[in-house]
């Protein structure tokens, strides 16, 4: 089930979304474009007088005959899940009527939720408005990417590092790099097959180029670089830490628990030593099996620790 964001939460968010969409779209001029946040209208709504006058447009025989619903009958479908392509339908039926906007774009995961919302503007007597659908960017399994060790993909760097971005995207599964490529990045297709050419441990080096480029593309070919030497500097010995992701302790004196949940590797105290207990942990590439562990200036020889978490996650810790 979507969590319910608070309005300060759903504020954040656009203003997030803002500051990444500004490096590709322009907001100046007469066809600038618009951001606004459908809390605006949808906090305010009346419970009694949107179900009379939206609800009763929609049957509720036709929207479980959608696949996003046939999917979740079997394991349980909330009212607030049911209520969503209604709510999603009126934003649509808003900015129309608002704003003139005729066409709502998303992933081919929101198919029916969009055609709800124009067959909703047509109900009304209105004929112009459309939807178009795009791929969704998804594991070989089908399940949608995007998700890191610490939650969503962030294209804000203040959510989720140039770093860990760039990190996120050399670790992606073999069988998914081509698609990525192609989807992500502006390569010609000429040279993406050649990257691609190679099945055995030769396709790391395609990673390398797919983090780099997507890096660039987000956060530009100066962090994309940064990260780079961050990534070579932990995995052969190559390169430049002090871009890595780093943490400062106010003392060597740190329980490890207390690193691992600065960091944010892990959440709570709890799942910490949960993490340490089940061999999840290293402190300078030695594996922590002690939950009691305390840091000391034996484990800060070179200025830093470095604290990780698998074979993927790595923080740098300093005094």
């Amino acid at each position: 089930m979507r969590k319910m964001l608070s309005r300060e939460e759903l504020d954040y968010n656009v203003n997030c979304l803002k500051k990444q969409i500004e490096k590709f779209v322009s907001f100046e001029g007469e066809n600038g474009a618009i951001i606004v946040n459908n809390a605006d209208w949808l906090l305010d709504l009346k419970f009694i007088d949107f179900v009379r006058e939206i609800g009763s447009l929609f049957s509720v025989n036709k929207m479980l005959a959608a696949e996003c619903y046939k999917q979740r009958l079997e394991t349980g479908l909330t009212f607030f899940e049911m209520s969503y392509m209604l709510m999603q339908s009126y934003d649509f039926l808003y900015l129309y009527n608002k704003y003139g906007c005729k066409l709502q774009i998303g992933g081919n995961d929101q198919w029916s939720n969009i055609i709800g919302g124009v067959e909703l503007i047509r109900k009304i007597g209105k004929d112009d408005s459309f939807g178009l659908t795009f791929k969704l960017l998804t594991t070989k399994e089908g399940k949608k990417m995007g998700k890191t060790e610490k939650g969503a993909l962030w294209l804000s760097p203040e959510k989720t590092s140039p770093y860990e971005f760039y990190q996120y995207w050399r670790n992606v599964e073999d069988e998914s790099v081509e698609n990525v490529f192609k989807m992500l990045t502006f390569l010609p297709l000429e040279k993406i097959k050649e990257l691609c050419s190679y099945k055995d441990e030769r396709i790391n080096e395609a990673k390398k180029v797919l983090a780099f480029e997507i890096t660039k593309l987000i956060h530009g070919e100066s962090e994309a670089k940064k990260a780079e030497e961050a990534s070579n500097a932990l995995f052969n010995g190559q390169g430049n830490l002090d871009n890595m992701p780093t943490i400062k302790l106010e003392t060597s004196n740190t329980s490890i628990v207390d690193a691992i949940v600065l960091t944010g590797i892990a959440p709570s105290k709890g799942q910490a030593r949960t993490l340490i207990s089940q061999g999840g942990i290293s402190l300078n590439d030695k594996k922590i099996t002690d939950i009691n562990y305390v840091l000391s200036d034996k484990d800060f020889n070179d200025g830093y620790a470095i604290l990780k978490k698998g074979k993927k996650v790595f923080y740098k810790l300093e005094i």
